[in-house]
């Protein structure tokens, strides 16, 4: 009876890991590390859609790491991280937005470091900021990279909105 409790909340525990949130998509990747017999170290390239703001998209550029614990996904990656988001398209907000909200996160390790990417509004330039950094449970990691959308008219469009008018 205890085994089958303790394979459940491992199960459990191993789905949690495995879930988070928003997927990007791959658009390329560059080797920085040959290793023989195991995937090499990379560069990532990717893109995803900001969940609540429909014409905006970021490109997200991370390290992963190779070899025979990547290949297993308990490697630890590196915090390195860069980030550009663009206004693709007209600006509709879906929601009401929180500043610091997590809009995407990613597993750096097995259990304590995550990759996170939050979201702001800055109501006097009518831009939205993006910051992706990594913390630890412990201590996180100084390295970061911010990127800031003016939302601008699109074609068809009167005027642009306003972020400020979608903040909580």
């Amino acid at each position: 009876m205890r085994t089958r409790f303790a394979n459940l909340i491992y199960t459990s525990c191993f789905a949690l890991f495995l879930a988070s949130g928003i997927s990007a998509e791959e658009i390329g990747k560059v080797d920085t590390r040959f290793r023989f017999l195991t995937p090499d170290d990379t560069i990532r390239i990717e893109v995803f859609d900001d969940p609540d703001i429909d014409g905006i998209s970021c490109y997200l550029s991370r390290a992963k790491t190779g070899g025979l614990k990547g290949a297993v996904g308990v490697a630890e990656d590196t915090s390195d991280a860069s980030l550009d988001c663009r206004q693709v398209g007209p600006v509709r907000f879906k929601s009401k937005l929180k500043d610091g909200e997590k809009i995407f996160s990613e597993r750096r390790s097995l259990i304590f470091k995550e990759l996170q990417i939050v979201r702001y509004c800055d109501a006097d330039r009518n831009a939205v900021v993006y910051l992706v950094y990594s913390d630890r449970v412990i201590q996180g990691s100084p390295k970061n990279s911010i990127s800031a959308v003016p939302v601008m008219a699109y074609a068809g469009q009167s005027a642009a909105p306003q972020c400020n008018e979608f903040r909580l």
